[in-house]
Order: structure tokens, then C-alpha cells, then sequence
């Protein structure tokens, strides 16, 4: 598992890197070669432009990883945030803190994405915004739950008896302690806001024409799956490979990290 998870990142990577020294250009059409199948001029093919799938393909990657680190970042300090304080103090803190926590998860987070984004329109910028919506909820709960553990621990009520500052316990007796669990949890965020990126953009409601995004290739190979099956193929396999490969190390880095385990 470990060596599938490296191989195919490793692959996605140096794909990167030629794209960026190859110079690919995503937007070069070609009506002489609509729907071509994968040769050797064009590895992977073409699609119902002529461009080149390999370059979409690569600037698709290229915004996919914007987007969900983008998200990651954000829904984690957010969620993070939130999770501290309502552990910390816990009482009507915690009481108020969980029911918004628990009023966002009564929807279902794609649902309430797609009606945002839908409201704000399509784009880079607002299509972060709507997947953060709802995306901070799995880091509140998991670090409240460590937090209400960890605030118990001899070292966090020795830093209090000698007068810490809630912040100070919070940011270097109790966070520090959190880092490998937020860190799993980060990686399989990453691999569930690339799907929800796709998802959306599948719709007409994420990355717009003519920039390129799986999701939208994927919504038009649809269209071509018995002209050119090699279109939404390359497509779908690209997409699946990168979601197994970030799952994969997801599942390395918590037997490695060992947090399935209460931390000590």
C-alpha cells in the first residue's frame, strides 16, 4: 500500500514538473484532430476542440491542488480554532460552539456547496469559498474531542497553576499534541475537496471554459463516451488514481503516526 501510494504521487508530480518545462499550452485548438485518439504526438489523446488532453489534464491537476489546499488550509484553522475553545472551556462554550457545529452538519455538505456556489456564481474564489462552508466541521469535532482529553494532562494544569495564558496553553501545551491527528485528517480532506471540486465543476458551478478542471472534462468526455471512449477514460482514470494514491498515504500516515490510538 505504502509503495502504490508513493508510486502513483511520485507519478503526479514529475506529470507536473513536464508540464511546467514542456510548456504545454491547454487552450491550443485544433479542428484537424477533434477527438483524436492517443498517439504519439498526443499521449493521451485530444478532445472535441483539439487541444491536446494531456495539457488540460495537467492544468486540471494544477487547479484541483489550488483549490483543495486552498480549502484544507482554511476549514483547518477555522475548525481547529472552534475545536480548542469549545474543548477548552467547555460548558455553555462548548453548548454554543457545538449546536452551530451540529446545525451545519444537519446538511449535507455537497448540497449546501452546490446551493452557494450557485448563489455566488462560478469561479476560483467563490468556489473555495463554498467548499470551506461547511468543510471546517470534521476539525472542530475531532480537536474538541483531543482538547477535552488533553486539558486534563499534569503538564497543562502545571503551565495553568503557574499562571499560562489561555492562549499560550492552547497553541504550545495542547495544539502541538494535535499534530499528527490533524495532519491525517488533512489528507483525506484533500482527497474529499478534489471530488467535491470535481463534482461541482461537473455541474457548471466550479472552474468555467476555457480554463481547464476534471470536472468539467469529465462533463464534456460524457457526451463523446461512444465517438471517443479514450476521452473519458483518461479522465476518469487520472481522477481516480490521485484520489487512491492521496487515500493510500492518508492510511500510511495514520499507521505511521499510530492515531488511531488515544495520544499520550
Amino acid at each position: 500500500m505504502k509503495w502504490v501510494s508513493c508510486s502513483i504521487l511520485l507519478f503526479w508530480v514529475l506529470a507536473v514538473v513536464l508540464g511546467y518545462v514542456v510548456q504545454l499550452d491547454p487552450n491550443v485548438v485544433d479542428l484537424k484532430r477533434v477527438l483524436q485518439a492517443p498517439s504519439l504526438q498526443h499521449w493521451l489523446g485530444a478532445d472535441e476542440l483539439g487541444r491536446d488532453l494531456l495539457a488540460r489534464v495537467l492544468a486540471g491537476i494544477e487547479v484541483s491542488i489550488i483549490v483543495a489546499l486552498s480549502v484544507t488550509l482554511v476549514t483547518m484553522i477555522v475548525g481547529v480554532l472552534i475545536g480548542l475553545l469549545a474543548g477548552f472551556y467547555g460548558g455553555w462554550v462548548d453548548a454554543v460552539l457545538m449546536k452551530v457545529t451540529d446545525v451545519f452538519m444537519a446538511f449535507p455538505g455537497i448540497l449546501l456547496a452546490i446551493a452557494f456556489a450557485a448563489v455566488l456564481g462560478p469561479g476560483v474564489g467563490n468556489l473555495v469559498l463554498a467548499l470551506c462552508l461547511t468543510g471546517w466541521v470534521s476539525y472542530a469535532r475531532l480537536t474538541r474531542a483531543q482538547t477535552m482529553s488533553l486539558r486534563r494532562r499534569q503538564h497543562v494544569l502545571a503551565a495553568q497553576s503557574l499562571g499560562a495564558s489561555v492562549p499560550r496553553l492552547l497553541f504550545q501545551h495542547i495544539l502541538p499534541l494535535l499534530t499528527s491527528v490533524l495532519v491525517v485528517e488533512a489528507t483525506y480532506s484533500i482527497a474529499s475537496v478534489m471530488i467535491a471540486e470535481a463534482s461541482l465543476s461537473f455541474l457548471g458551478l466550479g472552474i468555467q471554459a476555457p480554463d481547464a478542471s476534471w470536472g468539467a472534462l469529465l462533463r464534456d468526455a460524457v457526451r463523446y463516451m461512444l465517438a471517443a471512449p479514450h476521452y473519458v477514460l483518461v479522465v476518469g482514470a487520472c481522477l481516480m488514481s490521485l484520489i487512491l494514491a492521496i487515500n493510500l498515504g492518508g492510511d500510511v500516515l495514520r499507521d505511521q503516526l499510530d492515531v488511531r490510538k488515544e495520544i499520550p
